[in-house]
């Protein structure tokens, strides 16, 4: 296990849930395609929080995001990679377009494919900072 922060992973050899949220996020001048491209299978599915999601549901949960998230950061606490798994723990610090701020820690587990994109993540959010209405951010759409 390794503890970094989002400084260190810069030059990263496995997938990184960093950069993927980076990219979907954080960077809007990035294509939401492009972006869900260069870090997602095509067969990619997530579960969070108990919910499924295939590719085209996991894409349009990012494109809401990026209506109500204004900036942020993610801060790596933990990372295990081992073959094609990948294990993290992340802080996630999010500005909406509204002003308030909300704080999750998630943590994940993956599969990553040959090519070097997520084909699979579980995870599970829990708010530290946040109003009720942010608890389902991790799903929203």
């Amino acid at each position: 296990m390794t503890t970094t922060d989002t400084t260190a992973m810069t030059t990263a050899t496995h997938p990184s849930i960093a950069a993927a949220l980076t990219d979907l996020l954080f960077t809007p001048g990035l294509d939401l395609t492009e972006a869900v491209d260069r870090h997602f299978a095509p067969d990619y599915r997530q579960r969070t929080d108990g919910r499924w999601d295939d590719r085209a549901e996991f894409t349009s949960h990012i494109a809401h995001l990026r209506t109500i998230v204004a900036d942020g950061s993610i801060q790596v606490l933990d990372e295990l990679v081992q073959g094609d798994r990948y294990a993290d723990r992340h802080l996630v610090d999010i500005t909406k377009t509204d002003g308030s701020t909300v704080r999750m820690e998630v943590y994940v587990f993956a599969e990553f494919t040959p090519d070097g994109r997520f084909r699979r993540i579980e995870e599970t959010t829990l708010m530290l900072d946040g109003t009720d209405s942010d608890r389902n951010i991790g799903s929203a759409r």
